[in-house]
């Protein structure tokens, strides 16, 4: 017996994508094993990780607790379109470069989209405290936080100087 599937139509990336998937499953399914974006990653299955973090119309969400049928219609950014719209590398990736702010890089997808939702909603540089909590819901056993922190303010200011500082 075959399960019962419907066509989720949406943008993934700035591309639209129509994909066959089955009524139960996630965003992250449908991302992960129909279109084979797996920069997102499978960390918890119960929200607690945000390893699987992507933005759904700009907004970070936990695409392992988005049903696919929710993006139905509407724009999602993945960690695989985060530098498309640069032209390659997004400065928050350059910026976890130079602070080596990932280290086994699991967490780091979901950090990166959290992090891009923040900036682009202040449209200014960020503080470490405004960091901290945006971040909250992104676990990381790796760093202690230290070097993430100081990457999406160093990236915050790289993307929005300080004025005579351009």
């Amino acid at each position: 017996m075959s399960e019962a599937a419907f066509l989720l139509s949406t943008t993934v990336n700035g591309e639209p994508v129509t994909v066959a998937a089955p009524h139960h499953w996630t965003l992250l399914e449908v991302l992960r094993y129909k279109l084979d974006l797996i920069g997102s990653k499978q960390g918890c299955d119960k929200g607690d990780c945000g390893a699987c973090t992507v933005q759904l119309d700009g907004e970070p969400v936990l695409a392992c607790l988005t049903l696919a049928a929710h993006a139905q219609g509407r724009e999602v950014t993945t960690v695989e379109g985060l530098g498309h719209c640069h032209g390659g590398c997004h400065p928050l990736q350059d910026a976890f470069d130079r602070w080596t702010a990932a280290q086994c890089g699991f967490c780091t997808p979901g950090i990166l989209m959290s992090a891009e939702a923040l900036i682009r909603k202040r449209g200014r540089a960020v503080e470490h405290t405004e960091v901290a909590e945006a971040l909250a819901g992104n676990l990381c056993r790796c760093t202690g936080y230290t070097k993430i922190l100081d990457a999406v303010v160093d990236a915050s200011q790289q993307m929005h100087p300080a004025p005579g500082k351009e």
